[in-house]
């Protein structure tokens, strides 16, 4: 595809151009969605908070991991989001960006948000609940609950770091499948994720065909081979809002 604009298109008048622009972004905000066994320092996490600096639009990236890596929950990263959300005023316009199961929290999230616009999903966890048994296996989940807690390894800290049971026996408390959105959403996945199959957000996006837009891209779970484009195709959605 050409995406040079014609020279024979008329062009609004810059200035007035970029000042509207400024106004629409100052009144915007996103909150960026870690994924699990990672931190705001993430690769994902640093490109969109520089992409989205340069357009001035005020990010927020929380630290998912609380109270801590080996006590966090479902339930306890979402308490994090509310608690971000708490800090944004209600005159603005959001945007949550989740990557993983940042992805899958941004989703659950969205219900509850009334000045949500959007949402951009990066490979989203979906069907934690299905997914987490089979991958571990039936002896691996005995050991972890015998055990009280797992050895996984955290990239933020980059070392492995004990995870407690609690986080299993929290997601019997969530809907982490069949989700609904009721508003602009896109979702980047690719066709080579062996942590989350594509076929979840194709799942996703049928459910949601007249909200959300599916983007399968040849890459794997952690997308980085995609950002810019990912980038682009968002920067055409922040513009449309």
């Amino acid at each position: 595809m050409n995406e040079t604009e014609p020279d024979s298109i008329p062009k609004p008048n810059s200035t007035q151009h970029e000042n509207k622009n400024e106004n629409k972004n100052q009144s915007l905000e996103v909150i960026y969605l870690h994924g699990f066994a990672s931190g705001p320092k993430s690769a994902k996490a640093v490109f969109f908070a520089q992409k989205l600096a340069e357009l001035e639009i005020k990010v927020h990236i929380p630290d998912l991991n609380q109270p801590s890596f080996e006590f966090m929950t479902l339930s306890s990263q979402l308490q994090v989001v509310r608690e971000t959300l708490e800090q944004i005023p209600h005159d603005r316009s959001l945007v949550l960006i989740g990557s993983s199961m940042g992805g899958l929290i941004a989703t659950m999230t969205a219900k509850h948000t009334n000045n949500l616009k959007a949402l951009v999903l990066l490979a989203p966890g979906f069907g934690l609940a299905k997914r987490w048994p089979a991958l571990f296996g039936e002896q691996s989940l005995n050991d972890w609950k015998e055990k009280g807690w797992l050895d996984v390894f955290n990239y933020a800290a980059g070392k492995p770091q004990p995870l407690s049971y609690k986080f299993f026996e929290d997601i019997a408390n969530h809907q982490t499948d069949e989700l609904l959105v009721n508003i602009p959403t896109i979702i980047f996945h690719g066709k080579g994720d062996e942590t989350v199959p594509i076929s979840a957000s194709e799942r996703f996006a049928d459910r949601n065909h007249q909200y959300a837009r599916l983007y399968t891209l040849d890459d794997d779970h952690q997308l980085l081979a995609s950002t810019e484009y990912m980038w682009r195709q968002c920067n055409e959605l922040l513009g449309s809002l």
